[in-house]
C-alpha cells in the first residue's frame, strides 16, 4: 500500500509579470492537482500574479525584483538593489520551504530565485518562440527546458535538455466546442463570425481600426469584440452609430473570462495580438488568424506571428497598417472558403493539447530525481 504523500511533489513555482508566464503555470498546477502538495508560488511584491494566485487560495510569497537590461543609468542602481534584496529573500524561502522541484515560467522575478536554487532540480518553461533575456538567463540554471515549439531549440545551449511540450491551454477554455460556443452568443451555424480582441488589457489601435469599418463588416459577418476595460467607456458611442440590425450582429464585451473559449470556438477568423497564448489557444481551436504584433515591446510577438504565418495558419498585419488593411484583409479571407479551410487545417496541425500533461510529467520526473550539482552552463 502507498503511504500518504509518497508520490506528492513539493513544488515551488516562480512566475510573474504577465499572463504569458502566469497562466501556463496555473494550468500545469491544475493538472498536477493534489500531487502538488505542498505548493508555494513566489512572485513579485506588486505583480499582477499576486491577486490572481491569492484569489485561488494558492500560498504566495512576494519578493523584490526588477529588470536590469535596457534600463537607464538613473534607474539601474535601485533595480540592482531590489535584485540583491530579492536574492536574499529567495535564499530564505528555499531554506524554509525545501522544494523537491522548482518551476519557472519567466519574468525577471524568477532570476534571484534561480540564482539561489542550485543544486535543486528545476524546470523552465518558455512560452514564446524566442526567449527574452530573463528566460535566457534562467536557462543557465535549469535542469530541463520545456518549449512551445521545435523552433525554440536553437536559442539554447546544445548541452541542455530541451523538450517540446506545446503551450498549456487553460481547461476552462478547452471545454468549449463550436456548437456550444455559437449557442452562447446566439449565432446560427451558417453565419460567418469574426472575433476581435487585443489581450487582457485590450488594444486601442485594434479597437479603433475595427470601429472605423464596423458597419461594413457587420453587413457580411457577425462580430464578437472584446475591447478590454480601458476602451469600454467608448462602446456606447460606437453602438449609437449602428442600426438595430447591425446591433444584433455585434457582440461586444469588456472582458471574457472562461467564456473566452466560447468566442474562440465560435469564430471563423480572429484578429488579435501575437502573445504566447496564441501559440496554444488558436491551434487548439484550429482558428485562422490575422495577427497584429504589439509594436512597443521587445520583438517576441513579431516572432510568434511570423512562426504561425510561415506555417500557413495566419497572416500578419503591422500595427501601423491595420487601419487601412483590416477591412480588405478580413473580407478577402472570410469569403475565400478554400483559403480559410487551408489555414484552419494548418493551425490544427500545430495543436498540442497534452502540453500541460507533458510539463507535469517533467516536474514529476525531476521531483523524484537526485539534485544535479554543478549544472550551470556557459553560453
Amino acid at each position: 500500500m502507498k503511504k500518504k504523500g509518497e508520490h506528492s511533489v513539493r513544488l515551488l513555482i516562480c512566475a510573474g509579470g504577465t499572463g504569458g508566464g502566469v497562466y501556463p503555470a496555473l494550468t500545469v498546477l491544475q493538472t498536477l492537482a493534489d500531487e502538488a502538495n505542498p505548493v508555494l508560488w513566489v512572485g513579485g511584491e506588486d505583480g499582477m500574479e499576486k491577486d490572481l494566485v491569492s484569489r485561488l487560495q494558492i500560498p504566495f510569497r512576494g519578493i523584490p525584483a526588477a529588470g536590469v537590461h535596457g534600463v537607464g543609468l538613473r534607474v539601474l542602481p535601485g533595480n540592482l538593489m531590489r535584485l540583491a534584496k530579492g536574492t536574499i529573500a529567495s535564499r530564505q524561502i528555499l531554506r524554509e520551504f525545501q522544494p523537491d522541484v522548482l518551476f519557472f515560467t519567466g519574468g525577471y522575478v524568477a532570476v534571484p530565485m534561480a540564482l539561489m536554487s542550485i543544486p535543486r532540480n528545476s524546470l523552465l518553461y518558455v512560452p514564446d518562440i524566442e526567449p527574452g533575456l530573463a528566460l535566457k538567463t534562467l536557462a543557465r540554471f535549469a535542469d530541463c527546458i520545456a518549449v512551445t515549439a521545435e523552433e525554440s531549440r536553437k536559442f539554447f545551449s546544445s548541452g541542455k535538455r530541451v523538450v517540446v511540450s506545446g503551450y498549456p491551454v487553460r481547461p476552462e477554455i478547452m471545454k468549449w466546442d463550436r456548437r456550444a460556443g455559437r449557442a452562447r452568443f446566439g449565432i446560427e451555424e451558417q453565419e460567418k463570425v469574426l472575433l476581435v480582441f487585443g489581450g487582457s488589457k485590450g488594444a486601442r489601435s485594434i479597437n479603433q481600426a475595427l470601429w472605423s469599418v464596423l458597419p461594413e463588416l457587420l453587413g457580411r459577418m457577425q462580430v464578437i469584440h472584446v475591447t478590454g476595460q480601458g476602451d469600454w467607456p467608448l462602446v456606447d458611442e460606437q453602438r449609437a452609430q449602428l442600426s438595430a440590425e447591425q446591433l444584433s450582429r455585434y457582440h461586444v464585451f469588456a472582458y471574457l473570462h472562461e467564456e473566452m473559449g466560447a468566442a474562440l470556438a465560435a469564430a471563423d477568423l480572429v484578429v488579435c495580438r501575437a502573445g504566447a497564448s496564441t501559440l496554444g489557444e488558436l491551434p487548439y481551436f484550429g482558428l485562422p488568424a490575422v495577427l497584429v504584433p504589439y509594436p512597443y515591446a521587445w520583438r517576441y510577438q513579431k516572432v510568434n506571428a511570423e512562426y504561425l504565418a510561415s506555417r500557413g495558419a495566419a497572416v500578419v498585419v503591422e500595427n501601423n497598417d491595420l487601419a487601412q488593411q483590416l477591412l480588405p484583409v478580413v473580407t478577402r479571407l472570410i469569403t475565400e472558403e478554400s483559403r480559410l479551410a487551408a489555414m484552419r487545417s494548418a493551425m490544427l496541425g500545430l495543436a498540442q493539447p497534452r502540453a500541460a500533461e507533458k510539463i507535469a510529467d517533467l516536474l514529476r520526473e525531476l521531483a523524484h530525481s537526485p539534485a544535479q550539482k554543478g549544472r550551470m552552463t556557459t553560453w
